[in-house]
């Protein structure tokens, strides 16, 4: 068996998992009323389908104070049958349930719970909301306590083979715990003991609701992450009474929703906070499950084999492939489509108040209404263009049964995507390419690199169908002198094809650019491998390790005339960016225009001033224009011709991976 570790067996209390991979609970948008949905239902089987062992549902909101109205509901018996009919579909197709308990304490806003104020342990404003909530009455404790126990026997009762108690993230039972926002002086508040005794009670009522051998997990953060709260050390101690007060697993993650600290973006190295996993498995005697950044089953089963968790979670991993699972155990890992952790279709969208999509996996919430099935006629299908939006046409083409051909221009597939391996906390994008590109391989595809398509290639093969995937091409602002000297794309930069001087101006504040911006200025700082021997041999001090992270060998200003920088980056991942950029003194002008390129720089205007920004380089990143002349050319020539991606319009890879997938299922 290529992962002996992962594939093994594991038991929480007396359920025992087929292997020990866990999907996480994540709040999908897929249940508008709170009520269960179709919608739901074939997402949820498709990955019972695909191999993982355990789902844990959810959240699942336990009261009418807690969650969103769109979010699952187990707050009353009426919500019991749907449940029921999630759980039986799941089972069904192998895998075992599990629900989530869910109370968001100050986290809940008032508008989305009825107008109702939000209670905490104290009333501590919250970031996450801009609200303040209202701290419990001693008296109302207990009848909070009953709501979770409550829940836990309606999942019992509706077939759920285990519960979770939401116990991380800064919701209810942290604020609890955190002497950020539990200001209490009864016997709730004030040392760790007190603050504990809130969610060790909560375990306690919800293990003598089900009884003894009922599968009870702890979903706990192994530190807060937030200046003056819990680190590893109060989560171990945590962990070592709630195991005493009935858990039986910890699923450890990390971080509040207003840490600072990223947690799930690209910033975040795969399996970064499995340490604090080990940390609560060194604390406690039953399985821990590590959380965060895990998308590849060789990282899981390291993490396993060195004995740092019991098991691992797998939240948007399986949102991009379902069939995870069955790939890694028969062999096909490399066909894996990995979460890239992009979030532009999971919590990008959630902050939207839409449903979750993926980038990698266009079928993600849809599983209700696509079905990929097999052609009626074999056709021969011609994809010009090998960038994300060509390549998933091209596979979910010869998914359908269809004769391939792709061609690409350049000596390599990939497109844009290619573009991200400069990038620092970009680079694992690529990985969405190389996805593409095995899978291509694997179905049968015929590949031709270095080849410029024209009419006479595309007479010549005599396609049925022609897809143009020729993407786009850099937009050249009309600057007054941008012909005066050498002026540098982003894309020819951040392709190697371009180098700047010391002092760089990047015109453009947009997702481009300042990523652009990322690339040139880590420039100069230390590698990671470098840093862990200067670390490891205490060679230098801290002051000296934190300027040589952070100082780079360039200059580096980005103009935007829009008062907002990186508006086209999702809310999840924009602050990651712009911290970035603070951290490694990039300068930001905002509501600035460019008004003439010099030999000594740029002349610029802002507030109505003009100045002068001395550069050595000026590097343009002002979008992209769509590059489908082929169309007219070729429209005598084959029957049906689809255009795509960004040679439709220039957009995000998720919109154009999605439109050359829906192309696909067209031919």
């Amino acid at each position: 068996m290529h992962f002996p570790n992962l594939f093994s067996q594991v038991r929480i209390n007396k359920l025992t998992l087929k292997n020990r991979i866990v999907m996480t609970a994540m709040h999908l948008g897929y249940t508008p009323q709170g009520e269960v949905t179709d919608r739901l239902v074939e997402f949820y089987a498709a990955r019972a389908i695909g191999g993982v062992a355990l789902i844990i549902v959810g959240g699942c909101v336990i009261d009418e104070h807690g969650g969103m109205a769109s979010m699952i509901r187990i707050s009353d018996d009426s919500s019991i049958p749907g449940l029921a009919r999630l759980v039986r579909s799941v089972k069904k197709r192998g895998a075992k349930i599990a629900a989530q308990l869910y109370q968001a304490g100050r986290y809940a806003h008032s508008s989305m719970i009825g107008g109702r104020k939000p209670f905490s342990a104290s009333a501590v404003r919250s970031r996450l909301t801009g609200e303040t909530p209202r701290a419990l009455e001693l008296e109302e404790i207990p009848q909070v306590q009953d709501k979770f126990s409550l829940a836990a026997l309606r999942a019992k009762k509706a077939g759920f083979d285990a519960i979770e108690i939401l116990g991380s993230a800064g919701y209810l039972i942290s604020q609890f715990l955190s002497p950020i926002t539990n200001l209490r002086r009864d016997r709730y508040g004030g040392s760790l003991e007190n603050r504990m005794r809130f969610g060790i009670e909560v375990a306690e009522k919800v293990r003598n609701i089900v009884g003894p051998e009922y599968p009870v997990i702890m979903r706990l953060a192994g530190n807060d992450f937030m200046p003056g709260g819990n680190s590893n050390k109060e989560a171990r101690i945590f962990a070592a009474e709630l195991e005493k007060a009935g858990i039986d697993t910890f699923n450890v993650t990390g971080g509040w929703h207003e840490t600072r600290i990223p947690q799930l973006s690209t910033f975040v190295p795969p399996g970064a906070f499995v340490y604090l996993a080990r940390g609560i498995r060194s604390a406690v005697s039953v399985p821990v499950i590590a959380s965060n950044r895990i998308n590849d089953p060789h990282v899981a089963e390291a993490i396993l084999r060195e004995g740092s968790a019991d098991m691992v979670t797998m939240a948007r991993a399986l949102i991009a492939d379902p069939n995870l699972p069955h790939k890694a155990m028969e062999g096909k890992e490399e066909q894996i489509y990995h979460c890239i952790a992009c979030n532009q279709g999971c919590f990008d969208n959630i902050f939207r108040l839409k449903p979750v999509e993926c980038m990698v996996n266009p079928v993600a919430g849809l599983e209700s209404e696509i079905k990929i099935s097999r052609t009626s006629r074999k056709k021969s299908v011609l994809v010009i263009g090998g960038g994300p939006a060509g390549m998933k046409t091209a596979c979910t083409a010869a998914e359908r049964g269809n004769s391939v051909t792709i061609v690409e221009k350049n000596n390599r597939l990939g497109g844009q995507l290619l573009l991200n391996a400069m990038i620092p906390g970009r680079k694992e994008l690529v990985r969405a390419a190389t996805d593409l590109v095995n899978n291509l391989k694997a179905l049968g595809v015929n590949i031709l690199l270095n080849r410029e398509a024209d009419r006479k290639l595309v007479r010549d093969m005599a396609p049925d169908v022609v897809i143009l995937a020729t993407g786009a091409v850099p937009l050249i602002p009309q600057i007054p002198g941008i012909g005066k000297r050498s002026v540098i794309h982003a894309w020819d930069l951040l392709s190697g094809r371009e180098k700047a001087g010391k002092r760089v101006v990047v015109v453009g504040g947009n997702a481009v650019g300042l990523e652009t911006a990322l690339y040139l200025a880590h420039q100069g700082t230390i590698s990671p491998e470098v840093l862990f021997f200067l670390m490891a041999n205490r060679a230098e001090s801290q002051d000296t390790i934190q300027d040589l992270l952070k100082k780079g060998n360039k200059d580096i200003t980005v103009l935007e005339m829009r008062e907002k920088a990186g508006q086209d980056i999702g809310s999840s991942t924009r602050w990651t960016v712009m911290a970035e950029l603070k951290r490694l003194g990039v300068k930001l002008m905002t509501g600035t225009e460019a008004k003439e390129i010099t030999q000594e720089g740029l002349l610029i205007e802002r507030a109505g001033k003009s100045s002068l920004l001395a550069a050595d380089s000026v590097v343009v990143a002002a979008g992209a224009r769509p590059l489908n002349g082929l169309k007219k050319q070729l429209e005598d020539l084959v029957p049906q011709i689809h255009v795509v991606g960004d040679a439709v319009e220039p957009r995000n890879a998720l919109l154009a991976i999605k439109e050359g997938f829906f192309a696909g299922l067209k031919v």
